[in-house]
């Protein structure tokens, strides 16, 4: 049976997948496997459906006899942060990122606010499957604790990561998408001295990522150019990735990101072994150009804990995804949407230079498409192993660089289908073969 845990925590449509009655259970689940007595820290996006599942969470927590200090809306970032700080004996984030607001999820952290590794998600999934004692609720009332002005010292951490730098001069747009950003990303870029404009800036649990945010880029697209603006964030809705856009609309995507702070980190020789951790959907333009400055790019599954294991294995201190995940040493490697977006205005400050021409010196990306095909039921390594007899069929054929890559999406119900190559004719036509291919392959 396939796990509930998928690449960034447990996540699906609320009240099909991620009912009150689950949620409990892994509250409860989650109490029982913690030794320490401290509290549980638990923040969350502004999903409407986060009430529910705050109050199931709270329910199995203190049926577990544990206690949890609520901090309310948050980018995700934040909680791993605060665990730190205050030394909870674990965390847990309410959101389901960038997905829409009919789905939510729970990221979970451990004592030292890390995401769970495989062997505690194993565990604790057998936990859940067990029958618990969720009927003695009245029995275990704790005092928990709602305190949203522990919010401050994270904000504070961004702050000072600029040291003695600030943004003054710089006019950014940023689009919060409705979301966790809501909470600071303004209060902190006004902090730093930019001029800041906000689009989408109010919480909304039924707006939340709807044609907004990181995965709709034309809101932000269209008020940067509006405002003559030096350049725009766009923030996922649990705020803890970013996409950037400069002052002519062209897109800063976590590929782009890594390259130029990485290659500001080799220049000051910070960037240890001059290595940068990405995923195998990483543009092979990116990889080449790396390559040819004397780097060396790694790439693992996608999902930001297996950067941040891939980090550790490899002693790097600079990873990320395409999507704009990016973990750096700053901030102990959680991925974190408003520290890139600081840090990157903070080069372009520093440089005297703006976005876009800095954007110029990147590296030229393969033309990429990615197909998302639907899921209508879970695909068994059958299924996969014949997915991947056709890819290896489809590449021989064509006779031309090509690279085909396909994964079951860890957050949705599809196939993530991505191809590249260096001709674009030549990735539009092999996109549409092959994705036929493989739906028919699903159908029957």
């Amino acid at each position: 049976m396939q796990s509930i845990f998928g690449t960034d925590g447990i996540r699906g449509k609320f009240n099909e997948f991620i009912t009150y009655d689950l949620t409990k259970k892994i509250g409860y689940a989650l109490g029982k496997s913690l030794n320490k007595e401290n509290p549980i820290l638990i923040g969350r996006d502004p999903r409407d459906s986060g009430y529910m599942i705050l109050d199931a969470i709270k329910n199995g927590l203190n049926i577990a006899n544990k206690t949890i200090i609520d901090v309310g809306i948050c980018p995700t970032p934040a909680v791993p942060y605060l665990i730190k700080k205050f030394g909870c004996s674990s965390g847990i984030m309410i959101s389901a990122s960038h997905n829409p607001p009919e789905y939510n999820g729970i990221k979970i952290f451990d004592q030292n606010g890390k995401k769970l590794n495989k062997v505690y998600e194993k565990n604790l999934e057998q936990a859940i499957k067990q029958k618990i004692p969720l009927d003695t609720a009245s029995k275990h009332i704790r005092d928990n604790i709602r305190n949203p002005s522990l919010l401050k010292f994270y904000e504070d951490s961004l702050i000072n990561s600029m040291g003695n730098d600030n943004l003054k001069g710089l006019k950014i747009i940023l689009d919060t998408c409705h979301g966790s950003a809501t909470s600071c990303a303004e209060k902190i870029f006004k902090k730093l001295g930019a001029t800041i404009k906000v689009i989408n800036s109010k919480a909304d649990g039924l707006k939340i990522n709807v044609k907004c945010g990181s995965t709709c880029l034309d809101p932000i697209r269209k008020a940067v150019k509006a405002n003559s603006a030096d350049m725009g964030f766009s923030f996922d809705g649990d705020a803890d990735r970013v996409i950037g856009i400069d002052s002519e609309g062209n897109i800063l995507d976590g590929d782009h990101i890594l390259f130029l702070w990485g290659r500001e980190l080799m220049l000051e020789k910070r960037l240890s072994n001059n290595i940068l951790i990405s995923t195998y959907m990483a543009n092979l333009g990116f990889e080449n150009s790396w390559i040819e400055l004397g780097g060396t790019l790694h790439r693992t599954n996608v999902g930001d804990k297996f950067i941040y294991e891939e980090i550790i294995n490899k002693k790097a201190n600079l990873g990320g995804e395409q999507s704009g995940h990016i973990l750096s040493k700053i901030n102990d490697y959680c991925g974190d949407g408003i520290l890139t977006a600081i840090q990157i205005s903070r080069y372009c400050k520093k440089k005297n230079i703006t976005l876009k021409n800095w954007l110029k010196t990147s590296f030229s990306a393969f033309p990429q498409e990615l197909i998302n095909i639907p899921l209508p039921y879970k695909i068994n390594s059958s299924i996969l192993n014949n997915i991947d007899e056709t890819i290896k069929n489809t590449l021989s054929s064509i006779g031309e660089p090509c690279r085909i890559f396909v994964r079951p999406s860890g957050t949705e119900p599809f196939l993530r289908v991505l191809v590249e190559a260096e001709n674009n004719m030549l990735t539009k036509n092999c996109s549409i073969q092959i994705t036929k291919k493989i739906e028919n392959i699903i159908k029957d």
